[in-house]
């Protein structure tokens, strides 16, 4: 009998989080439909191993994990087209935003991370709308961010727009940004509400101010190798499987954002919901990152958005 296809699945979060939760939906349903012919593991949080969370990029190009997913933002460095979508304000709602990552766009950059990465890209888990969160004080406006040290994704796009803030950005992996909310020597962090929670964020940070400044995806990419030697049926399973997994993946993360907020909330910590006015400054103050994109990446990409 022939060996089993080993599918060894990773993420950076515990196995209550949506993205967990979709890497199980994948994996119960090929082990339903192959059986013995696959043999399914899981690595739901690579740091609970020793790893950063930007060390599954190297582990699922390596092969030592089959599937794994990042924020786009690590892969700017080498895939440099996803500086766009760091764009601040790029998108209005989650409508648009995904409607732009199933279509054109997310076809476009897919194309662009395969030139250059060993991975073949099956979908995009949503991370969402990006909230900002402090140690110490109410954020209403750019100025009251003035001299913050903010820690960001390991994109350029995301440390201009917070120095256009008016913050001290640092270019910082997960792992180093937890470390130094605990030890108190960071003021603030941006992330949707639910990782906010998961990483405990909340029982250091009182103040926390729905921006909504970026909206971040998370390639699922598998090692290409791996997935291009499976017979086509398997193949076409996790294609069919992802595409799944990414619709119950994004209905979970609103649910998840909804109780995060309330987990905030519960935890005496304020929040701040900007009035219009407060959120047209925010977006006034990055128009100059704005205009520099337009010209960087061309008119083109942002008609993918529905933006031009």
């Amino acid at each position: 009998m022939a060996s089993p296809i080993t599918i060894r699945m990773g993420g950076y979060g515990p196995p209550t989080t949506s993205f967990s939760k979709s890497l199980t939906f994948i994996g119960d349903k090929l082990r339903a439909a192959f059986g013995d012919r696959v043999a399914v593991d899981y690595v739901f949080n690579i740091m609970d191993h020793g790893y950063k969370a930007e060390d599954i990029l190297t582990l699922v190009e390596n092969g030592e994990l089959t599937l794994g997913y990042q924020s786009s933002s690590y892969l700017t460095d080498r895939v440099p087209e996803l500086g766009f979508v760091d764009l601040p304000f790029l998108f209005a709602d989650n409508a648009q935003a995904r409607a732009a990552m199933d279509g054109a766009l997310g076809q476009y950059l897919v194309g662009k991370i395969e030139e250059r990465v060993g991975y073949r890209i099956l979908g995009w888990f949503e991370n969402g709308f990006r909230h900002i969160s402090n140690k110490l004080r109410p954020i209403h406006t750019p100025a009251d961010m003035k001299g913050m040290s903010i820690r960001v994704l390991p994109s350029d796009v995301h440390k201009r727009t917070f120095e256009l803030l008016g913050a001290v950005a640092m270019r910082m992996d997960l792992t180093e940004a937890i470390a130094m909310i605990k030890a108190g020597t960071l003021d603030a962090q941006e992330n949707p509400l639910a990782n906010t929670v998961t990483y405990g964020v909340h029982n250091f940070h009182k103040y926390h101010t729905l921006t909504s400044h970026f909206y971040v995806s998370r390639p699922i990419f598998l090692h290409r190798p791996s997935f291009e030697g499976w017979p086509r049926d398997v193949q076409d399973a996790m294609r069919k499987l992802v595409a799944d997994a990414v619709a119950y993946q994004r209905k979970l993360a609103l649910e998840e954002q909804d109780a995060a907020r309330r987990t905030i909330e519960a935890a005496g910590c304020e929040v701040v919901a900007l009035t219009a006015l407060e959120h047209a400054a925010f977006v006034d103050a990055v128009q100059p990152l704005l205009a520099e994109a337009r010209s960087a990446y061309g008119e083109d990409m942002f008609r993918m958005v529905g933006t031009s």
